[in-house]
Formats: C-alpha cells, sequence, structure tokens
C-alpha cells in the first residue's frame, strides 16, 4: 500500500498523475474515456456524490450539471490510454485529496463492474509535482497536452516525427484532453476547466504547430 507524504498548499498548483496497476490498461472505450471525464466534472464538488444517481442523464447533460462548491480548479487534462495527468489547484483545504480519492474510487468501481475484476485499478498513491511558477505553469500544461503525441507518433520523444502536419492533426483528433479546448474548440467539456485558468493559459499561447516544431527540435537535441 502506498502512502502520500506531499502536503498541498491553498492557491498552489499541481501536476497530478496516475497509471493503472501493472501499466494495464484503464480506458478500453470511447465509453470508459467519456465515463472518466464526467466524473472528472461532478467529483469536484464539496458535496457527497453518487455517479450512479446520475446514470439517467446524457453525457453532454451531465457536463452542464450545477455543482455547489469546487474542491479544485482544473487548468489542464489529459487521459492516454493506461494513464492520465491533471493540472489542478488546491481552493479547499484537503480539496486535492479528497477530489483523487473521489475520482479515483468512482471510475475504479465502474471500471471493476463492467469488467468482473476487483482490486485496484489505479497505482496508489498518485503522483503530483508542484508548479512553482508561472513559466513552469505554461510549460507543464503543454507537455500534459502533448502526451497524446504518442499514440501516433511512438518515437516521439525520441525528436523523431514523420510529419508534423499529420501529428498536429492526430493530436487534435483524440479528444480526451483539454486541448481542443485551447485551440479554439467549442465543446461541452469546457466546463471542466476552471474559467480564470483558461484564460491566463490561452494568454500569449503559440500556435499548436509551433509547439510541436519546438518540441520535436527539442527532444532531437537530446538524441
Amino acid at each position: 500500500m502506498g502512502y502520500r507524504r506531499d502536503t498541498f498548499a491553498i492557491g498552489e498548483w499541481y501536476h497530478c498523475y496516475s497509471r493503472g496497476v501493472d501499466r494495464r490498461i484503464v480506458y478500453e472505450s470511447d465509453d470508459d474515456y467519456q465515463r472518466f471525464l464526467g466524473t472528472l466534472y461532478v467529483s469536484n464538488d464539496t458535496h457527497a456524490t453518487h455517479r450512479d444517481n446520475f446514470k439517467h442523464l446524457s453525457y453532454q447533460d451531465l457536463l452542464q450539471l450545477e455543482r455547489a462548491d469546487p474542491l479544485v480548479a482544473i487548468g489542464a487534462y489529459c487521459l492516454m490510454p493506461n494513464h492520465f495527468h491533471l493540472l489542478i489547484k488546491e481552493i479547499k483545504e484537503g480539496g486535492i485529496t479528497k477530489f483523487m480519492h473521489k475520482l479515483g474510487t468512482s471510475y475504479t468501481m465502474y471500471f471493476n463492474i463492467k469488467n468482473d475484476r476487483e482490486g485496484n485499478l489505479f497505482v496508489k498513491p498518485f503522483r503530483s509535482k508542484h508548479v512553482a511558477d508561472d513559466r513552469y505553469f505554461r510549460r507543464v500544461a503543454q507537455y500534459i497536452h502533448l502526451n497524446a503525441a504518442e499514440l501516433c507518433e511512438p518515437h516521439w520523444k525520441e525528436g523523431r516525427v514523420r510529419s508534423i502536419k499529420l501529428l498536429e492533426k492526430t493530436i487534435l483528433a483524440h479528444g480526451f484532453s483539454s486541448l481542443p479546448e485551447y485551440c479554439g474548440a467549442k465543446r461541452f467539456e469546457r466546463d471542466i476547466l476552471d474559467k480564470d485558468a483558461f484564460e491566463l493559459l490561452q494568454e500569449g499561447l503559440p500556435s499548436l504547430s509551433e509547439v510541436l516544431s519546438e518540441t520535436a527540435d527539442y527532444y532531437a537535441t537530446l538524441r
């Protein structure tokens, strides 16, 4: 069993992430991805939430529910087949810990029932890194969004990319990250994100093709 030693301070941002136990796939279908995103939205509330209470709602309706009082602010996210990344800020005492517990427990129960399995789905405890300044804040958001590049370019972090244009198209088509919102898409998932964080990150944001080219060049220098 893992135990958290990190402490979270109100008003501070953190990069939080976790992967499936034994690196197993945790999202096996689009329905799984949407279930996690819906849970990401409804779990961000100081009130107790029971995901099954919303089973009669469509995915779009779920993301438009009013919440009483958020536990955290979400600036960016990206779901990958066997792990997820979140950029979140503590806005309530103990908010991040409570939010991550609600999120992981709810999705694990859904996944285990669907797949007739038992036990933990995600490695515990979840990992976290403090985002100490504004420059790092922006860099972490880009890193989170660019995780999806590995879905079509397995050698992405070795600086080997077949086509930046194809990569840009594929990474936006992934859909299970907050990147489309930052590239101007109008989606229901926009309400997952904190308004102030979204406006701050979007300000002066370079184009996706620029970010991809610069990042690929950087990775190439590390070879």
